[in-house]
């Protein structure tokens, strides 16, 4: 099971150890190096006994796939993006993209009879999404997907189930997408007529009653038809309710001096990785910058370290005069998981009311008692709305905002593209979504791991899917 969120595996696990874990191997291989180090240390007597142990390790290893194992987990890993030089990283030193794309190929390797997959195009480029829809077309076992990506739907799916959220049912269609969609219009244009004709009679039976019922020796045959009316209608479906959008509008930016945020000379590294260095960049009241570059360039850390949410190596980051920040984070960090939506809310501005955050958590479809749903319980979508209700009360005039269209759905992601257009703002953007960039229309690009700086031209679209 892949959900949107996965949080899941020992943080001190590396990341191949965690792919092989699947099927067990991490043990054995751990067991195997353990050994491997005693024989450096040991001689005589002791030594064979280690060797022996080791003899039944590996003969155990190879009997479980083994090296041939292996040599599956990193093909698989490196066709969803992720890089030869993290394998031996350990899970607590990656990017929350990075995380999920490992989860994706630990699940993708256990052979399992059903895969249960929820938006696993998530945090991917074009390449990765592509090798994925090839290997679930051939995966030889059950899916179950929930997805956004139609190009995915359309070349794995097979059967549809469309959760009806006005007649609170499912509808199952055994078919792929295109001939889903014609039938679905097809039902839809059905029950309408349905429902005019139901009506019809339904108003032609009670105007009768209405008649009958002024004699009184047809009262009871009045009666019978009133009900026959009413009856129909209740077993008629009711009209279609248009499905609810969140109206997303980011805050009137409060006044700042003209560059409220700057960074100088920033580095990081992971044990011997080193992700970026010597990154300079200056954000200028209202800018509109993209952050670029390769799963696994440090774009997000980068994001993170201008949210103060991570210490630079070397360099640092200054605040400008009256800087007000907004940060959304692709993996929601920012949210508290054991609070409730409500208390999430009350914490994004020190002098919000509660009258006032319930009012804008009903904007982003949080109504009634869902105000105090714990976050913990909330779908990888509705934590979405929540972290985006946040920067809504914020008044930032600077917004840091990381992959902020994943895990919603095609009219909410409308919405969040209105509100790139119209913010009057400074926005720095990292996404692999064309639609984001087109409306942020960025004045300049930033390259990472490279760190330069360039004027945004639109040949700069090519990368984005290439990230």
């Amino acid at each position: 099971y892949l959900p949107q969120d996965p949080r899941t595996g020992d943080e001190e696990s590396t990341v191949i150890n965690r792919i092989l874990s699947v099927r067990g191997l991490d043990a054995i291989s751990d067991r195997m190096r353990v050994l491997e180090e005693r024989m450096t240390s040991t001689e005589g007597e002791e030594l064979e006994k280690v060797l022996d142990r080791y003899a039944r390790a590996e003969e155990e290893f190879q009997s479980a796939g083994g090296y041939s194992a292996t040599a599956e987990a990193e093909a698989i890993a490196t066709n969803l993006g992720l890089p030869e030089k993290i394998f031996s990283q350990l899970l607590n030193e990656l990017s929350g993209g990075q995380r999920r794309r490992v989860e994706l190929a630990r699940i993708l390797f256990s052979n399992a009879e059903t895969l249960l997959l929820d938006e696993p195009t998530n945090h991917l480029d074009a390449d990765s999404i592509i090798w994925l829809r090839e290997f679930l077309s051939k995966y030889s076992g059950g899916l179950v997907i929930i997805s956004h990506d139609v190009n995915l739907i359309e070349t794995v799916v097979n059967r549809i189930f469309y959760l009806d959220a006005n007649r609170n049912v499912i509808d199952v269609y055994n078919m792929g997408w295109r001939k889903y969609l014609l039938a679905r219009e097809q039902d839809e244009h059905r029950r309408k007529k349905e429902r005019a004709i139901a009506e019809k009679r339904a108003e032609i039976l009670q105007k009768q009653g209405e008649k009958m019922r002024a004699k009184a020796s047809k009262a009871k045959a009045a009666q019978v038809m009133l009900k026959r009316a009413e009856k129909l209608m209740s077993s008629t479906e009711g009209e279609r309710v248009k499905d609810k959008v969140a109206k997303l509008r980011f805050p009137t930016p409060s006044p700042c001096g003209k560059t409220p945020l700057t960074a100088q000379e920033l580095s990081k590294s992971y044990g011997s990785t080193e992700v970026f260095t010597d990154v300079d960049l200056a954000i200028d009241k209202g800018s509109r910058v993209v952050i670029l570059g390769l799963n696994g360039a440090g774009k997000t850390t980068l994001l993170r370290m201008l949210a103060g949410e991570l210490e630079p190596d070397t360099g640092q980051v200054d605040a400008g005069h009256g800087l007000q920040l907004g940060y959304y984070a692709q993996e929601h960090e920012s949210l508290d998981y054991e609070a409730t939506v409500l208390a999430n809310m009350l914490k994004a501005r020190a002098d919000i009311s509660e009258g006032e955050a319930r009012n804008v958590l009903g904007t982003f479809l949080f109504s009634g008692d869902d105000v105090f749903k714990p976050v913990k319980v909330l779908s990888g979508g509705e934590r979405t709305r929540l972290a985006l209700a946040q920067l809504v009360v914020s008044a930032a005039n600077v917004l840091l905002l990381d992959e902020p269209t994943n895990n919603l759905d095609p009219a909410s992601r409308e919405e969040i593209l209105g509100a790139l257009r119209e913010y009057q703002g400074a926005i720095v953007l990292v996404t692999h979504d064309e639609g984001a960039v087109s409306a942020l229309a960025p004045e300049r690009v930033l390259l990472l791991p490279d760190g330069d700086e360039d004027l945004w031209r639109d040949d700069y679209y090519d990368l984005i899917t290439l990230e």
